[in-house]
């Protein structure tokens, strides 16, 4: 298996208030799709958004669960300015705030928000490791 990913699927419980939230609260540039799902194009990479139930569905798995799934989606920015922006712009969308951007042990500065459905984001400015749009490793 070749280390990337090429997609990162989100099971939603409103399809059209997650849309709304990515698309004109984060900005995140849509594409083309059926009605029943969602996909963003991000860098290198794309966000789907699809029910929740019809998620599970697909993967023979239970829909049911609630708290902490255990991993966070992360977003680098180039500075500490820039993660306060962005936290505020996720809140100002309707994200919930679950930690107010701080400095953190590894050095650098990150806050952390929920999306509607309770997805764990983190913002953080990495001040050892910066992979941007500029940067040739971003691919």
């Amino acid at each position: 298996m070749q280390p990337r990913i090429s997609m990162i699927t989100l099971g939603v419980r409103d399809l059209e208030q997650s849309i709304d939230f990515y698309e004109n609260g984060l900005g995140f540039p849509r594409m083309e799709s059926p009605p029943e799902v969602a996909f963003f194009t991000l860098n290198g990479t794309w966000l789907g958004l699809f029910g929740r139930e019809s998620l599970a569905a697909d993967a023979h798995v239970s829909a049911e669960g609630s708290g902490f799934n255990a991993f966070s989606l992360a977003h680098n920015v180039a500075s500490e300015a820039e993660v306060d922006a962005v936290v505020q712009q996720a809140v100002d969308a309707g994200a919930a705030l679950v930690k107010k951007p701080e400095k953190v042990f590894w050095g650098g500065y990150s806050g952390y928000f929920t999306d509607p459905d309770g997805h764990l984001w983190e913002v953080a400015h990495n001040p050892h490791f910066w992979v941007g749009p500029d940067d040739d490793d971003a691919q």
